[in-house]
Parts: C-alpha cells; sequence; structure tokens
C-alpha cells in the first residue's frame, strides 16, 4: 500500500515538472531568418577616401511570405582599408529593425569585421570572406558568430567592353557559444547564391541572383528560396582614372 502511495506522489511531481517545463518561455527564432520564398534588395555605394582607403556605406531590405512583407531591413557602415593587394580589412557597425516581428525582437545592433582576401587567375577571382560579428539585439542576451564565406567569380567570355561576371558563394554561419536565438546546433546556417554581376559605366553595376537560405532548428534544417538584386555604385576619388 506504502509503495503504491510513493508511486503516485512520484507520478505526480513527474507531470508537475513537464508541465511547468512545457511552461517555460521558448527561445525565439532568429528573427533574420527568411520565411517562405523572399525578395531581397541591396543598395552600397563604396567612395575611395585614398589609394588604400574607402568609405563603405550599405542599405538592404529584406521581404518574405512570396516577397510581400517587410520583416527586416538594416543599415551599414565602415571604413574599407586595402592591407595588402589580396587582403581587405572592414570594420563596420549595423543597425538593423525587424518590423513586426512576433518574437518582440524590435531592432538589433551588430559590430562587424569582414575580412576578405582575393586574388585574380586570368578570368577566374577565387575569394574567402570572414566576418566576425558581435550581435547585441533588443531584449535578448549578445553573442558572437562567424560568417565564412568562399566564393568563385568568373568574367564570361562575351565580346563587350565591360564583362558580365557570375558569381558563386556558399556562406557558412557558426555560432561559437551562447546564441541570442534559437537554433538547432553551433552550425546555425548556410547559405548558397548565384548570380551574374553586370556593369553598366565604369562606377555602377547590378547583380541579380538566386539564394537559398539553409536554417537549422531544433526540429531540423529549413530551406527558404531567395531571389535577389543588388546595386553596387563605386564613388572614385576626384583626380583619380578608372582601372583599364
Amino acid at each position: 500500500m506504502h509503495r503504491r502511495a510513493w508511486l503516485l506522489v512520484l507520478l505526480f511531481h513527474c507531470v508537475l515538472a513537464v508541465c511547468a517545463k512545457a511552461q517555460e518561455p521558448q527561445e525565439p527564432e532568429d528573427p533574420e531568418d527568411e520565411k517562405q520564398f523572399g525578395l531581397w534588395l541591396d543598395q552600397g555605394v563604396s567612395a575611395d577616401l585614398t589609394a588604400n582607403k574607402s568609405l563603405e556605406f550599405e542599405i538592404h531590405e529584406r521581404f518574405d511570405k512570396g516577397g510581400t512583407n517587410l520583416y527586416e531591413y538594416f543599415f551599414q557602415g565602415g571604413v574599407g582599408f586595402r592591407v595588402r593587394p589580396w587582403l581587405t580589412v572592414i570594420p563596420s557597425y549595423r543597425y538593423q529593425r525587424f518590423p513586426g516581428n512576433p518574437a518582440g525582437v524590435d531592432y538589433e545592433n551588430r559590430l562587424l569585421l569582414n575580412l576578405t582576401m582575393s586574388t585574380s587567375r586570368g578570368p577566374w577571382r577565387p575569394s574567402l570572406r570572414t566576418i566576425v560579428e558581435g550581435r547585441f539585439p533588443d531584449g535578448r542576451i549578445a553573442s558572437a558568430r562567424l560568417r565564412f564565406r568562399p566564393g568563385i567569380e568568373y568574367a564570361l567570355p562575351l565580346r563587350v567592353t565591360r564583362r558580365p561576371v557570375m558569381v558563386l558563394t556558399n556562406e557558412f554561419f557558426v555560432v561559437p557559444g551562447e546564441n541570442s536565438f534559437l537554433a538547432g546546433s553551433h552550425f546555425t546556417q548556410d547559405r548558397v547564391a548565384v548570380g551574374v554581376r553586370i556593369p553598366i559605366g565604369d562606377s555602377l553595376a547590378i547583380r541579380p541572383y538566386y539564394l537559398l537560405q539553409l536554417v537549422d532548428l531544433p526540429a531540423g534544417w529549413e530551406g527558404n528560396n531567395v531571389i535577389g538584386l543588388s546595386l553596387a555604385w563605386k564613388v572614385r576619388k576626384i583626380g583619380a582614372k578608372s582601372a583599364p
């Protein structure tokens, strides 16, 4: 009889523990994760300050749910240092907004350090971009994230003055410590992108692209498709000549 009573008490405590666990607030999903089919618009300006230094400024708008819902936009600015012909270093700051985010995360401040290595081999241009991010989202703990993006560019063999360039990249996202948001593992995201950069004059280029975003959630990997359009404008220093 006493054994049955103890078993009932133990079962009751187990039920209470499960119910309490279920009622605990869940970590919100990263608000920068795409949902369904998306449309990304990117605008960037690079203005020469000296021969090896430039001012970098970017604006990005991101729409999800078939390109109908503006779920994220941000402004980013920094200074680019061409340390070596093959190495560029860009420390920068980003202010990011998440309109109508269901988890109540309205904005994020972010510090970034961009290290980009690249070289030219005929029409080919391999590159590796590494970004170290410090994320400070609204109402969440701060976290660090590493982004590794190897890529390859190929100048298409067309008989034109300014040849279009095919661009292929694959970016990996790793959170080495505690994450600000819900994730299935430390390897939180993968973005594969392919597009064509089309020069329009000496200082302006557009790049339509397709991107597959893979996000690691506790339930498993989730995939989203994105169509994007980038606009890049290069403001050269007064008196500087365009590269041939």
